[in-house]
């Protein structure tokens, strides 16, 4: 491809957004040294709403809509997500062209400054954890029943400042390390909640880029950016959710790895879970087969959640959705 029409990449304008966004740029920008790029920050419903619950405002779309409006009428052509803040169904129209290398995806324990602690372990029965992730309160309380889990919302840096101030409820807080390294905040991390703990959200750590289906040109862009590993085991994730029929506010958790075979076939291993609210219920499934396709892969996800659905989390689900339903 040669120099000649401006490309524009889109994200959401929070700090980390920003950061994530600059990154894809710089690396568009090494490898098309002859084509233009722009930027453009457009809010999103997430942004715009920081007090609900995340699980009360309608799925991952609260993070996309407004973003994938502007890739629809033309105004911006690549936009750069967090891509486990992605729906596994994209609008007609819509494609991830590219999914970029996987930063660390477990989550992390952020204590108050001035507390001893590092670890759950460490915790005093009673302490208050922060996170708006109904996935991570669910796991942890089959482990931890004597912490109290609450909600916190906004970006890294409000988070952190909910957590520091004295008067504040929270003991720790619970944040993605992806989102702390590339902050270089990860200093305030205490420990990793890694599994078999704290099995991390589908597609976590990674960075996307949706193009409009109809773009051939940011099509052939993205193929620059896309990071094979990457993709395959982040695909064979999304297709579990999908088939799960899942959103960022079921608790749904993952950890995959892919592994080359000494006769060039890749071996995927996928664990997937589902935790019902309350922690009482965990279903937990996993399958380790060779691959050689993204097909393949996709279809290990899928053939993971067949497997959950039959043993138990389908029961999992809907009480969930009942639960939703009367909030």
């Amino acid at each position: 491809m040669s120099g000649g029409r401006s490309f524009t990449l889109a994200s959401r304008p929070s700090k980390l957004a920003v950061v994530q966004t600059e990154s894809v740029l710089t690396a568009l920008r090494g490898k098309h040294v002859d084509m233009n790029f722009k930027t453009r920050y457009i809010s999103s419903a997430g942004d715009k709403n920081q007090t609900d619950a995340l699980y009360l405002m309608g799925g991952k779309s609260v993070w996309t809509e407004e973003l994938e409006a502007a890739l629809l009428d033309g105004s911006v052509d690549l936009v750069i997500h967090s891509l486990k803040d992605v729906p596994t169904t994209l609008p007609a129209g819509m494609e991830i062209g590219a999914i970029l290398e996987r930063e660390d995806p477990v989550d992390g324990l952020v204590v108050k400054n001035g507390l001893p602690f590092k670890l759950l372990d460490d915790l005093p029965d009673g302490s208050v954890i922060g996170t708006s992730s109904l996935r991570r309160v669910a796991q942890l309380r089959r482990s931890y029943p004597r912490l109290k889990f609450i909600d916190v919302r906004g970006n890294i840096d409000t988070r952190l400042r909910k957590l520091d101030d004295p008067n504040g409820p929270y003991t720790a807080i619970i944040l993605a390390k992806a989102g702390m390294l590339r902050m270089a905040v990860d200093s305030r991390l205490t420990s990793d909640l890694a599994p078999p703990i704290l099995y991390h959200a589908v597609g976590q750590g990674a960075l996307a880029v949706e193009i409009r289906s109809s773009d051939s040109s940011a099509r052939e862009l993205c193929k620059s950016l896309t990071h094979r590993e990457t993709l395959w085991k982040c695909s064979a994730e999304r297709a579990m959710l999908r088939e799960l029929e899942g959103g960022c506010s079921v608790p749904v958790g993952v950890h995959s790895s892919l592994v080359g075979g000494v006769d060039g076939v890749d071996v995927l291993t996928l664990v997937g879970c589902v935790t019902s609210v309350d922690g009482v219920i965990h279903v937990q499934e996993v399958l380790e087969e060779r691959v050689s396709s993204l097909l393949e892969a996709e279809k290990v996800g899928k053939k993971l959640a067949k497997a959950l659905l039959q043993n138990g989390a389908s029961s999992v689900l809907e009480g969930i959705k009942k639960l939703k339903e009367t909030l």
